[in-house]
């Protein structure tokens, strides 16, 4: 897992760090805010709910994981309004992640990436047409019905890190023996 944490932090990432996919608990209640709809994406994209799967789809996948790594990109911020410092954090995480992704499903095709918030790989989801990019989309954590705070502290990774920060998480989880 080595390799993996050194790839994630010549990629950019603030913090990278070995998961157990074995720690990590599919949540119902997590879900549930994903149908509340606050983001628009519920039932209107390829990856987040109903479309990537149940819980126990998903919990069925999970346990095939044997190994994983937790990503995060922090930004600083001026204050808690500072939205351009928060919207150049999202876009460099969104960044790393899909170029590190693209990099791990080359040696790894049965990885499973799960990113913060929907796919966005394209500025609209194609739904209901099919994906423009089936090999590349990517589900959020928590569409998966993770809690990404959990996550964070099975990884060993701080969830907050301090005033006037933000912090952007995501996972790559692989099948088999690692």
């Amino acid at each position: 897992m080595k390799e993996y944490v050194d790839l994630a932090l010549g990629q950019g990432f603030t913090c990278a760090a070995k998961l157990d996919p074995a720690a990590l608990s599919l949540r119902q209640e997590v879900r549930d805010m994903c149908a509340a709809d606050k983001c628009r994406a519920y039932g209107r994209n390829w990856t987040c709910p109903p479309h990537c799967g149940t819980l126990e789809e998903c919990g069925t996948r999970l346990r095939e994981m044997s190994a994983g790594l937790l990503v995060q990109t922090v930004g600083q911020l001026e204050d808690s309004f500072d939205f351009e410092a928060m919207a150049e954090t999202e876009r460099l995480h969104l960044e790393r992640f899909h170029a590190l992704a693209d990099r791990l499903r080359e040696k790894y095709p049965g990885v499973l990436c799960l990113g913060s918030g929907g796919c966005r790989l394209c500025k609209s989801c194609a739904w209901p047409e099919p994906c423009r990019f089936p090999e590349r989309a990517c589900s959020s954590m928590e569409g998966w019905g993770l809690l990404v705070n959990e996550a964070c502290e099975a990884a060993g990774v701080p969830y907050y890190h301090g005033k006037n920060t933000l912090a952007y998480t995501a996972c790559y989880l692989f099948p088999g023996e690692r």
